[in-house]
């Protein structure tokens, strides 16, 4: 999937998961916080032409070998990324509520992940693959 496509899911998922957060559902915006990182976490190595990984494991390994490990993003992202999918993981199967104040903090950070993935991408290339040739636009 183009990077394009995959921020334009994430900055959707974080509209949804303020709206969600707003009407007092903090197990859905917890949800929908986690799948905007998730899908922002998957479009700069998708950008770059790697493998942005096929699990959930995969996908945040991708992203920290990428964009953590090799300096491009702090490691305080690789940490949100990891606690945003222990949070959504308690909302949807764990059988514990979330608290609305966490929920909203967990939606906050969704907003500085994707614009810190928007960041690492160049202005011209936001809306297109970057270093993929053989991917029309």
């Amino acid at each position: 999937m183009k990077a394009r496509v995959l921020l334009a899911k994430a900055e959707q998922a974080a509209a949804s998961a303020r709206l969600l957060a707003s009407s007092g559902d903090a197990d859905g915006a917890c949800n929908r916080a986690y799948y905007a990182m998730f899908d922002a976490a998957r479009a700069a190595p998708a950008a770059a032409g790697h493998d942005g990984g096929k699990t959930h494991k995969g996908v945040i390994n991708a992203f920290s070998h990428h964009l953590i490990q090799n300096g491009i993003l702090a490691k305080d992202l690789g940490r949100l990324l990891k606690q945003a999918e222990v949070r959504r993981y308690i909302a949807d199967y764990g059988g514990d509520t979330i608290e609305s104040a966490d929920a909203a903090e967990m939606v906050a950070q969704a907003d500085l992940f994707i614009a810190a993935i928007r960041e690492t991408l160049p202005p011209s290339d936001q809306d297109t693959d970057i270093g993929r040739p053989d991917v029309p636009s």
